[in-house]
């Protein structure tokens, strides 16, 4: 098997590496590793978890060094947590080698970041929303971009999707023709493949072997119930699984709505859970995400924001609340637990009008889920607690001031923009 060591890499980051406790590079690691640091364009096809990051920040930490200047890289991210997860890749790699990295989000101060900007950092890491926003502000933003040497697209068939079409036209408008683009995802869409073409001969195109799949480790089941007590279920599951036994659990949520609601109807219950989702303030996300990878909080309820990408380690139970119409989603969402040859559970709730999408990601994943089995009697003694708590939780959304007033506050500010 090939090591580190045959990949071209310098002495510095074969010791970051090392340090960091890896031996082999996984098969994107040494596959796409050496024709990025011949110069070529890369497309990078890999399941979750399979070292994709890796993959691009170690060539380019190590071409930076041999000619350090800024801006040398962009990376773009289609949230904010994957942002902040990538830009600590790049500072564990370059440790020794005074590399300056930016995030640059939203929900952040905007006057601090174009200060940093102009600064040129060595790399930039970004959202395209708040991007744009530099760019259109300022030329003098622009003009910090003209020596770019790599442009990553990081989970780039949800870049490529036409919620951010307009921004990365901008963006990709004012960025040098001239420069390496690496674009790497974990699911082979249309606009992915349409790329192929466009980057010319020279470009290297890896897919990992064999259909996206879903964790070996990870149990599957299916619980199914009315959708009037849906809550109750989803209530028993938790206390049997993460209360008792002091499992970490993620919870995937449809909307914000429903996330926060979930959240506020546990609290209720004394169920200790945190929420994660797209109307939540910057720093109240990076706070909850903390918490649940501190293990202070053990149960986080999250929107599809937190079902690709990032690294949330040792979760031993994904409950899917809703399912997904796309079996690919299903998967990236139960690829949260059962990492790194780890085991864990996924339980889907399964109400009458679920029937046909439950089907059809069997019918993908080429076997149906196990049921889980509950006690009939001991969920109808939870019916009239959780029916009040879930009052409550919706009572304290929609008073004065609260989450439903802010989300749609925030709705008319960004419809206004």
């Amino acid at each position: 098997m090939t090591s580190f060591d045959k990949l071209g890499l310098s002495g510095v980051l074969l010791r970051n590496i090392r340090q960091l406790g890896f031996t082999e590079p996984s098969s994107v690691q040494k596959s796409c590793i050496p024709p990025i640091l011949q110069g070529r364009d890369v497309i990078g096809i890999a399941n979750t978890g399979s070292g994709k990051t890796a993959a691009f920040a170690l060539p380019v930490v190590h071409v930076l060094s041999v000619d350090p200047h800024g801006v040398f890289a962009l990376c773009l991210s289609p949230t904010r947590e994957l942002a902040y997860q990538i830009a600590e890749q790049f500072a564990v790699f370059s440790v020794g080698m005074s590399l300056r990295c930016e995030v640059v989000i939203g929900g952040e101060d905007l006057l601090r970041q174009a200060s940093s900007l102009s600064k040129r950092p060595h790399i930039v890491v970004a959202t395209p929303g708040r991007l744009l926003e530099h760019f259109m502000h300022s030329s003098d933003t622009i003009e910090c971009f003209q020596r770019l040497k790599f442009l990553i697209l990081d989970e780039a068939d949800r870049l490529l999707d036409s919620s951010f079409e307009a921004e990365l036209r901008y963006l990709l408008t004012n960025l040098p023709q001239k420069r390496q683009t690496l674009m790497f995802s974990a699911t082979i869409t249309p606009s992915v493949i349409a790329l192929k073409p466009l980057l010319g001969q020279r470009a290297f195109y890896y897919e990992e072997k064999g259909e996206l799949t879903t964790p070996t480790g990870c149990a599957q089941y299916y619980c199914f119930m009315p959708e009037k007590v849906k809550d109750t279920y989803l209530v028993h599951v938790l206390r049997e699984l993460v209360s008792s036994k002091s499992t970490r659990a993620m919870i995937f949520c449809p909307t914000v709505q429903k996330c926060e609601m979930v959240s506020h109807m546990l609290h209720n219950l004394g169920i200790a859970a945190c929420s994660l989702h797209a109307a939540k303030k910057q720093r109240d996300r990076h706070s909850t995400l903390n918490a649940f990878k501190s293990t202070m909080v053990k149960i986080l309820v999250a929107t599809d924001v937190a079902a690709r990408g990032l690294d949330l380690p040792d979760v031993e139970l994904v409950v899917n609340y809703d399912i997904p119409s796309d079996p690919r989603q299903y998967i990236h969402r139960i690829g949260r637990t059962a990492r790194f040859h780890a085991t864990g559970q996924a339980i889907s709730l399964v109400t009458q009008y679920d029937v046909g999408k439950i089907k059809k990601i069997e019918k993908h994943l080429g076997h149906e889920l196990e049921e889980f089995h509950v006690q009939e009697a001991d969920v109808n003694k939870l019916v009239g607690e959780v029916f009040a708590s879930r009052k409550m939780a919706k009572l304290h959304m929609a008073s004065p001031g609260g989450f439903d007033e802010q989300l749609s506050a925030k709705k008319k500010r960004q419809s206004a923009k």
